[in-house]
């Protein structure tokens, strides 16, 4: 499954932190940290698998969106900004270990902006790496009119990404949970307009799947335009959610970026 993802346990941390940032297992205590900002209707469980592989070498976090799984009674938030803003308010919040961040679809978007933001202000905590993953550049960013269209339109487009069992999409009462959520998402990616001339200065390791109907080569390829820093992108077998088929190959590659950055 990809779009609708089992609660696992979780490890709270303290304050109002806990509600955007959800940690699974306590990982390496004393490794760097890795932030993961999820895909449009996604939450913060997909990327409990990635926790479970990087678990020594890094401490696995994710980001929870308002208006899903534990956090179903917050209204969602309809704008990439918004969503960038609220972040970057937690993770200031969070202790000073090397961190990283890796963005998944709308996710990788997201993790821009919020890097973005923490690159503006001298105080802040900066991540070392950005891992965009099966999205294109902010650049590149192609015109939708999803969240404008029915439910039909929002489950249409969610079956066309692949990696969603048909039967949940045919569960009214599952749909009626994450359709509001999921159509917020979509608003929000698809109103997004980065800033003129947009970057970071940080290193950008990007990924793909070869059949991601998402995304091509090319689209990927535009993030370099968004860096000052080093940047390398990986073409892997799959689909846009290839990372559920490939997780050791992209465990092996964020762990391959994050001793790089660290050791340095």
């Amino acid at each position: 499954m990809s779009l609708f993802v089992s609660v696992q346990m979780v490890v709270t941390l303290t304050g109002d932190v806990d509600r955007w940032i959800r940690r699974f297992n306590r990982g390496n205590e004393s490794g760097p940290r890795l932030v993961c900002f999820p895909h449009a209707g996604g939450a913060s469980t997909y990327f409990h698998p990635l926790s479970v592989a990087l678990a020594d070498v890094a401490q696995v976090v994710a980001v929870q969106y308002p208006g899903r799984q534990d956090r179903l009674g917050e209204p969602p938030l309809t704008s990439i900004a918004a969503l960038a803003d609220e972040v970057v308010a937690r993770v200031a919040q969070l202790d000073d270990r090397p961190t990283a961040f890796l963005g998944h679809s709308m996710g990788s978007i997201v993790a821009f902006e919020v890097t973005r933001r923490l690159e503006a202000d001298p105080a802040a905590p900066k991540p070392l790496i950005l891992f965009p993953s099966a999205r294109p550049a902010p650049s590149r960013g192609r015109p939708g009119s999803v969240h404008l269209g029915g439910d039909e339109a929002v489950i249409g487009s969610i079956a066309a990404l692949g990696g969603t069992d048909p039967r949940l999409l045919g569960d009214p009462e599952l749909l009626a949970l994450i359709l509001p959520a999921t159509r917020a998402d979509y608003r929000a990616i698809e109103t997004y307009h980065p800033e003129p001339g947009a970057t970071v200065s940080v290193p950008m390791w990007v990924t793909i799947g070869a059949s991601d109907p998402a995304v091509t080569e090319d689209e990927a390829l535009a993030w370099r335009e968004h860096t000052t820093g080093d940047f390398d992108l990986l073409v892997l077998p799959g689909g846009h959610f290839y990372l559920t088929e490939q997780i050791e190959v992209v465990a092996d590659r964020i762990r391959t970026g994050l001793l790089g950055v660290t050791a340095s």
